[in-house]
């Protein structure tokens, strides 16, 4: 496995690879398994698997936590050549957005709500960051979790607007054995939040068992995980919604497709989860 941190040398080694398919998983790292499975994944459907790690600063509001997002590049590296990575990119953030850098991307209308009501301005982070990516890796595909099931279609749509002709892969989340899906910001949680953090999956449970049972009112399912987020400590709703997968709509009646999406801060530590409904959870 390569290490490369400069734009020009990752541009340079992958110019002598064209011609081979490449898979592309970009990261903010701190890997845990669902960042693995995405690189198993790429693995198996490409020729030559690309990595990056980079903290992305333009993605996170003021007094988020960018400066304890956790890091630990080392481990990192060893995780991905585990996993037969062949180029892992660590770009720090003067190469990324040098002096003077002042050009942003920004999807309209699905970023709007959900994850982006919340956090104005991230999803613009986002899609700059992976432009910026995508225009220098050169991707045939690139992998995403489908845990954050909002930035999956904003960069699709980025994609399919601005005609990258890169396959954008949602792979399905990764979840400890207890149910919580993995994110490197479990992390932050005491053992009473992680406790209380299993809301969130059981939360989706619950969901799934109103609507095999018959329930199809989007208020009624809304309001009844809410209430059981909401009978555990140190949680506090930012948002449970019940949505068309498409639009980010809400939807007075649920049907195969939707999508169940919940942000909760537990203690200081904000959290997500969905679950597609129809779909194995």
């Amino acid at each position: 496995m390569r290490v490369v941190e400069r734009i020009d040398e990752l541009s340079a080694t992958l110019s002598s690879l064209r011609g081979k398919s490449i898979g592309f998983v970009p990261t903010m790292g701190y890997f845990h398994e669902g960042h693995l499975s995405l690189m198993r994944c790429a693995r198996k459907e490409n020729e030559i698997v690309v990595v990056s790690i980079f903290v992305n600063p333009i993605q996170f509001l003021p007094g988020e936590d960018l400066n304890r997002y956790p890091r630990d590049i080392e481990r990192d590296r060893k995780l991905a050549e585990k996993e037969g990575v062949d180029l892992l990119f660590i770009p720090d953030e003067r190469e990324m957005y040098p002096e003077g850098f002042s050009t942003y991307v920004e999807v309209s209308g699905i970023t709007e709500k959900l994850c982006g009501r919340s956090r104005p301005g991230h999803f613009r982070g986002v899609t700059t960051v992976l432009l910026k990516l995508f225009n220098v890796v050169k991707p045939d595909r690139a992998y995403f979790g489908k845990k954050d099931f909002q930035q999956l279609k904003v960069v699709s749509r980025m994609v399919e607007d601005l005609n990258f002709g890169i396959e954008v892969v949602g792979c399905p989340t990764v979840r400890e054995k207890d149910g919580l899906a993995m994110s490197s910001r479990n992390t932050y949680l005491s053992e009473e939040e992680r406790r209380s953090a299993l809301s969130l999956y059981r939360s989706l449970i619950l969901a799934k068992e109103m609507f095999e049972r018959g329930e199809r009112d989007a208020e009624t399912i809304r309001r009844r995980i809410s209430e059981f987020i909401l009978s555990h400590p140190h949680t506090r709703i930012d948002y449970v919604e019940v949505v068309d997968q498409e639009t980010f709509e809400p939807v007075k009646r649920v049907r195969e497709g939707d999508l169940i999406a919940l942000a909760v801060f537990v203690g200081n530590t904000r959290l997500i989860d969905n679950w597609v409904v129809g779909e194995k959870l």
